[in-house]
């Protein structure tokens, strides 16, 4: 039994990673040297093989009939959908508008989570929620100079990601309380690997990968953290639960993704900026901690062990 504020440690220390991904992601499509089909494929082929090595050496069972669907719509998400869809955006899009994607993904898995898995928080969860996702947005929308950060279609590929991922994070944390938390994520990999082989390698035929150092370690980072080692202690954090509020985290993102784009992409960052992104963190944080009564806990499905276990 682990109580919901170790849900929330996970949450963040996942939160944490991802706050890389929309940074680097620009860092690897910058200057064409890379496809965004490339990108956002090759990276999930990468992870696949780290994914099966760790199935395969831990001897995990596979999963049931059912739940290879379920699997199949968190490997749509997140796998596919997500980073593709993300990588065509911010070929054209900046990194500071690429984090309105993540200012919006919390109250969008709250929502696939409320549908899903019949969570009810209370009205000040949703009220904060609100007022968190509001104020992320336009937080980014003004670091990214008030210009929108790109063209109408980046924005429609943007919604489109954000919807993709919440869908994959609600089933996934859902599963992950069956299957474990890094097998979950594992077994989408090893599912979506020959669908994003395939794409990996028309994108190299149509235009072969080159890239400085840099861009090839941005693409590492992607592959290794963001595409699979981020999401051991993202889906550890929804299985704990309560899913809606540990969503909620992630209001926290785009504070971490505008200040890695200061270091990285050296964007500027200004005092209302600062100020945007506290009241961000206020609003997660009040979210969190609402209640409904006694505080929640969560049972999390022993990680399986070697067979026979």
């Amino acid at each position: 039994m682990l109580s919901s504020r170790s849900g929330l440690w996970w949450g963040l220390l996942g939160v944490a990673a991802f706050s890389l991904t929309v940074p680097f992601t620009r860092v690897a499509v910058a200057e064409g040297a890379m496809s965004p089909l490339f990108v956002g494929s090759f990276r999930a082929v990468v992870a696949a093989l780290l994914a099966a090595a760790a199935l395969l050496l831990t001897r995990q069972r596979p999963p049931s009939g059912r739940q290879w669907w379920r699997l199949a719509l968190v490997a749509g998400g997140v796998v596919a959908g997500f980073p593709i869809l993300t990588s065509f955006a911010l070929t054209t899009a900046s990194a500071s508008h690429g984090a309105v994607v993540i200012a919006l993904l919390p109250a969008a898995t709250a929502v696939a989570a409320v549908a899903r898995g019949r969570e009810r928080p209370p009205a000040v969860f949703w009220a904060t929620a609100a007022v968190g996702t509001v104020t992320a947005v336009g937080f980014a929308a003004f670091q990214g100079g008030g210009t929108g950060g790109g063209p109408a279609w980046a924005d429609l590929l943007l919604f489109g990601a954000v919807i993709a991922a919440a869908i994959g994070y609600t089933e996934g944390g859902l599963l992950a309380r069956e299957l474990g938390a890094w097998q979950t994520v594992s077994w989408a990999l090893v599912l979506a690997a020959p669908l994003m082989a395939l794409l990996s390698g028309v994108a190299a035929v149509q235009q072969p990968p080159s890239g400085s150092p840099g861009q090839w370690g941005a693409l590492a980072y992607l592959a290794v953290v963001s595409m699979y080692l981020g999401f051991f202690a993202w889906y550890r954090g929804l299985a704990t639960g309560p899913m809606t509020r540990v969503s909620q985290i992630q209001l926290t993102q785009p504070v971490m993704t505008l200040s890695w784009a200061v270091l990285l992409l050296g964007e500027r960052l200004t005092w209302p900026a600062l100020l945007g992104g506290g009241a961000v963190v206020l609003c997660a944080a009040v979210a969190v901690r609402s209640r409904a009564g006694r505080t929640t806990t969560a049972r999390v499905a022993p990680a399986p062990g070697p067979i026979p276990n």
